[in-house]
């Protein structure tokens, strides 16, 4: 007899740690495993920097001989395909473990319910769905990569009330506060890379590092959507290339010269053109997809959050706001939509709402 209290309780602890991986896997999911033996925790693990060892490896190691009789608690369907690691379904099998409760299935081809029947054939219970929710959105890169063949797609803006990122002259230091900002950075290090388009990286010259106290070393990788190539090698993002992966993304029909980039550290991938001849961002995500690229954070301009909104590629909006007004005459956050009518444009739905310091960050997701 299984008590779905305990159930629910156990894979909570196996959710907070799938939840720290976030951003720290590289590939592979982020997971989190717990095993429970009589009512005690004898072993727990997430999937470790850089993908390996998997959640399940860890907690084995760390209970050793007491896994035999225990219930492992674990946020994604155990693997079942021989990597670089044995399978973890064989794993669990050959630790003795009794039961396996899992939050979700592993879409991937080469699992896909395999795990499971691993387990059920070596005569282990197995129980699926428990925590579903939680689970799905921290695994949601992986999820997006394998399922749909892209990343999972967040476009973070920071706006005045009215919805400008800069005055009329261009001025945008700072219009959210210091607190607002720090939770920005560490939003990086939770995303397998950051992408902006050629203006801003042209107008800021920013470093998209995560200067987050304790996550300096999460930064992930730099993206800029450059059709033209037109990126500096004198550039803050050219410049520190060979210490922080950067990727330019451009145009198949690109005149410029890779070269002076790529001398620094920097990758450049084409994609095909959209009609204005920028990399389509739709082609822009299936390379990014095929690089290992999960969780993509946008950060702008506003011309590439409207390529994004208008493809419907854009699966949350992490909106932070500061209580000020700009005027029509500031700069949008997003560019023109062509939106006819209200019932037309695009809607998201509002999952969460918070406070740091004088600024309101909104967190939506795309109605399905």
């Amino acid at each position: 007899m299984t008590d779905a209290a305990d159930d629910s309780r156990w894979m909570a602890v196996a959710l907070r740690l799938a939840q720290a991986a976030i951003g720290d896997t590289a590939e592979n999911p982020p997971v989190g495993c717990v095993l429970v033996r009589d009512g005690r925790v004898v072993g727990r693990g997430r999937t470790a920097a850089g993908g390996r060892p998997h959640a399940e490896a860890a907690a084995l190691a760390q209970a050793g001989t007491a896994a035999r009789g225990a219930t492992a608690y674990v946020t994604l369907e155990p693997c079942a395909h021989h990597g670089r690691t044995p399978p973890c379904a064989e794993a669990l099998a050959a630790a003795g473990v009794t039961r396996v409760v899992a939050a979700v299935r592993d879409p991937d081809p080469r699992v896909d319910g395999g795990g499971f029947e691993t387990l059920r054939r070596a005569g282990i219970a197995v129980d699926v769905g428990i925590g579903a929710g939680p689970a799905t959105a921290i695994a949601a890169g992986f999820l997006a990569r394998v399922s749909a063949g892209r990343p999972h797609v967040t476009l973070k803006l920071a706006t005045s009330l009215d919805g400008r990122i800069a005055t009329a002259t261009g001025a945008s230091r700072w219009i959210t506060g210091p607190a607002a900002r720090a939770h920005a950075h560490a939003m990086r290090a939770r995303h397998d890379a950051i992408l902006v388009g050629i203006g801003t990286a042209l107008a800021d010259d920013p470093s998209l590092t995560c200067r987050a106290p304790g996550l300096e070393n999460r930064s992930p990788v730099r993206v800029v959507l450059d059709g033209l190539l037109r990126l500096p090698a004198t550039s803050a993002l050219a410049r520190t290339a060979g210490s922080v992966p950067t990727w330019v993304v451009t145009g198949t029909g690109h005149s410029g010269s890779p070269a002076a980039l790529e001398d620094l550290g920097v990758t450049v991938i084409e994609a095909e053109p959209d009609e204005a001849g920028r990399p389509s961002v739709a082609a822009a995500l299936v390379a990014l997809a095929g690089r290992g690229i999960g969780r993509l954070l946008v950060e702008g301009g506003a011309a590439v959050a409207r390529s994004f909104v208008a493809a419907d590629l854009v699966d949350e909006i992490a909106w932070y706001r500061a209580p000020m007004l700009l005027g029509g005459d500031g700069r949008a956050a997003v560019d023109p939509l062509a939106v006819a009518a209200p019932d037309a444009a695009p809607r998201f739905a509002r999952v969460d709402c918070a406070a740091f310091g004088e600024d309101v960050l909104e967190t939506y997701r795309r109605r399905t």
